[in-house]
């Protein structure tokens, strides 16, 4: 990494407190972006508004969705506000481009027994299946991120009290209940399955992969999908995030509390959730609309 781009990575965790997740993307897409220039014999410091606009129809042209150039442009805006605090230009090439709209998309979400399908289907026999049963359990019950899931430490940790200290998105902590499914597969992990996972190098984090270490975010996500496999059911990890929000909703939650559970910092991220599927709407409509036809009140 060069001396430009550590300085920048530095202003992103200590000044703008990104999380480590969000500083990588930006660091990955400046490189991408160094890369391209340099073929131009240009670098990002002398880079004017149509080689950025060059650049990003050059990353457009690879079929790219619109969330991930809209993460392309605000990389390319944080970057240039940083060169701009540091004195290393004097204007920003990149104030002119804008962040495209973004499609509202209603999150995937499992009703109550596809998410029991799944989890059944894991086998508890090994170490790594006990683990992989009380992970997706806690990931449910608690509506958790996979970088929260794989960055639990025992200090955040309150197993009688069935309590998380959850640590988000820009290091915001929330506590979060689980439910006593959770806390039975929790306990059973910990119980059996750790500590044949623990090597002789001890460390906090709660759920760890074969080498002793924590499990990674691509960890979990590799486990997952063999358990989706094995269940046919179509999901990925964050669905059990999205239909643990959506069945809190259905059950009766207010949104404020589901947006404190989640750990949303903005309410309206949260409202996605209150959509109510087409086959409720239908049974709603049928129960509740006073006008019947003859037929039906017959």
């Amino acid at each position: 990494m060069s001396i430009l781009l550590r300085r920048f990575q530095a202003y992103l965790l200590a000044t703008r407190r990104r999380s480590v997740l969000t500083a990588d993307a930006y660091l990955r897409e400046i490189e991408m972006l160094e890369n391209f220039l340099f073929q131009y014999g240009k670098t990002p410091l002398d880079a004017g508004e149509e080689d950025l606009l060059a650049y990003l129809v050059n990353r457009s042209q690879s079929g790219l969705q619109r969330t991930t150039m809209a993460r392309i442009i605000a990389s390319l805006h944080s970057f240039y506000r940083f060169c701009l605090n540091e004195k290393l230009r004097a204007d920003d090439p990149s104030i002119q481009i804008r962040t495209p709209k973004q499609d509202r998309n209603l999150p995937d979400v499992l009703d109550p027994d596809s998410i029991e399908h799944v989890l059944e289907c894991i086998d508890i026999t090994s170490p790594n299946g006990l683990r992989d049963r009380a992970l997706f359990e806690l990931i449910y019950s608690c509506g958790l991120r996979i970088s929260e899931a794989a960055n639990l430490k025992f200090q955040q940790l309150y197993l009688q009290e069935r309590l998380l200290r959850v640590i988000g998105k820009r290091k915001k902590e929330r506590l979060v209940p689980f439910g006593d499914e959770a806390k039975y597969w929790l306990s059973r992990y910990l119980a059996e399955a750790r500590p044949l996972l623990e090597k002789r190098e001890r460390t906090d984090f709660v759920f760890l992969n074969q080498e002793g270490k924590g499990i990674s975010r691509k960890g979990i996500w590799k486990r997952f999908s063999k358990i989706r496999e094995k269940s046919g059911v179509n999901a990925k990890v964050h669905t059990f995030r999205h239909s643990f929000a959506t069945h809190l909703l259905a059950g009766g939650a207010d949104l404020r509390t589901v947006q404190e559970l989640l750990g949303h910092s903005d309410i309206a991220t949260t409202q996605i959730y209150t959509h109510i599927d087409e086959e409720s709407l239908m049974m709603y409509h049928k129960e509740y609309f006073p006008r019947k036809s003859e037929k039906n009140k017959a």
